[in-house]
């Protein structure tokens, strides 16, 4: 910002607490490091296990791979591994705010899935450009896709060691159990594969979004156009006031006046 350019006024701020930093620049922080973190090693796992289990699962992919004992070690260790990066990140205040963001479902995103479900991709776009004024920081596609992977995981992961050590020597689990377990653990594994698919999908034809999870940061145009309920007023830069020096907060992202007092 130059000297001459004036500070953004209070209501030009995104709200305390409310995680979101706009910038003189035009962007506006969308994601945290922890959480991009988070996105990122818990793509990997899930990447890992679909690959390793399709290997598994498929003789084709099974014979040209081979070392199967190999594979299997691999796809034991990073389905029980899914769920630490989201443990783990469970003590960043950031993290857990986006949690409580993603788990609440308000009327807007209720509105936002039946103008989603409409027949014709015209109607679609109409339906959806009314109600997306009530759009927060997700949308009702990205809560439920979150919600779909995050269950989806921890089903994996218990029909799995079930599957692992079912006859262990705890015991053996009766066969019905077992039996039932693999059939859950394939027939979710094409869910979570195809629910993958559609994600990377969607993120290829929006690469705002993509560059908004790889540097956390996203044009405040952007915010305002897909997330208006979330997206701060841009920062508009105004003449400092005389006696008032602008600097800006490195920790927070925001803008910190200081007034000094003109020697007598």
């Amino acid at each position: 910002m130059k000297p001459s350019d004036p500070p953004p006024s209070p209501a030009d701020l995104p709200a305390p607490g409310s995680g979101r930093i706009a910038t003189p620049s035009g962007l506006v922080r969308r994601f945290g490091r922890v959480p991009r973190w988070v996105h990122w090693l818990t793509a990997a796992l899930m990447g890992c296990c679909l690959l390793t289990g399709a290997t598994l699962y498929l003789p084709p992919l099974a014979r040209l791979v081979g070392r199967r004992q190999l594979v299997e070690t691999v796809h034991l260790y990073a389905g029980l591994a899914l769920p630490v990066p989201m443990l783990v990140a469970a003590v960043s205040a950031g993290y857990r705010r986006d949690l409580r963001a993603l788990n609440r479902f308000t009327a807007a995103d209720r509105a936002w899935l039946r103008a989603s479900l409409r027949f014709g991709s015209w109607r679609r776009a109409a339906a959806r450009a009314r109600i997306v004024a009530g759009v927060g920081k997700f949308n009702a596609g990205q809560k439920l896709f979150a919600a779909f992977v995050a269950g989806g995981a921890l089903v994996m992961l218990g029909t799995g060691m079930i599957m692992q050590w079912g006859a262990g020597p705890l015991g053996p689990i009766p066969i019905g159990y077992r039996t039932g377990a693999t059939f859950v653990h394939d027939l979710l594994a094409y869910g979570l594969f195809f629910g993958v698919v559609g994600h990377l999908w969607m993120a290829a034809h929006d690469p705002v979004a993509r560059v908004g999870i790889r540097t956390g940061t996203v044009p405040v145009w952007w915010a305002a156009r897909e997330h208006p309920a979330w997206a701060p007023a841009p920062a508009v830069p105004s003449r400092p006031a005389p006696g008032e020096t602008v600097g800006r907060d490195g920790d927070s992202g925001g803008i910190s006046r200081c007034a000094t007092r003109s020697p007598q």
